[in-house]
């Protein structure tokens, strides 16, 4: 007979305090969503007059070299390229927005847990993504400064 201990018997309850800071949060998730939804329309939006304007800005400008037109391009893709990696830790703050508003609508304990999962997917997502910004800038550091020692 295998015995199980006090804390695989604890089972956390929700005041009511704790209930409405969560629907509160839902409300602030929904609305902070929508807002990067936009956000993310408005980039893309963007990308494609800013590929339009750089690739005739460079094809215009003798300054531009061997890039010419394709700056446009370049310059699309990397607001294509920003708006992706932007959609999906909003993705996520929507999904926990909507499964926590419906948990506490219809009382459902499996939209609260399914809530709180895209709730850590979307802290997962900027946490790696921080650290692979903190990376970057590293690297950028390190060469910048390896590029100043062997110039000079």
């Amino acid at each position: 007979m295998e015995e199980t201990s006090v804390f695989e018997k604890f089972e956390l309850q929700l005041n009511e305090t704790a209930k409405d800071f969560l629907k509160e949060t839902a409300k602030w998730a929904n609305f902070l969503s929508i807002l990067g939804f936009v956000g993310i329309g408005l980039m893309l939006i963007f990308a494609v007059f800013a590929g339009s304007i750089f690739s005739a800005m460079g094809s215009t400008m003798p300054g531009m070299g061997g890039m010419g037109g394709s700056f446009g391009i370049i310059m699309a893709f990397v607001y294509v390229f920003i708006a992706a990696i932007y959609f999906f830790p909003v993705y996520y703050l929507n999904k926990f927005a909507v499964n926590a508003k419906r948990a506490f609508r219809d009382n459902d304990s499996e939209a609260l847990t399914n809530s709180f999962g895209y709730l850590k997917s979307h802290y997962k997502f900027i946490g790696i993504l921080t650290v692979a910004i903190l990376v970057l800038y590293g690297l950028i550091f390190v060469f910048g400064i390896l590029g100043a020692v062997l110039r000079g």
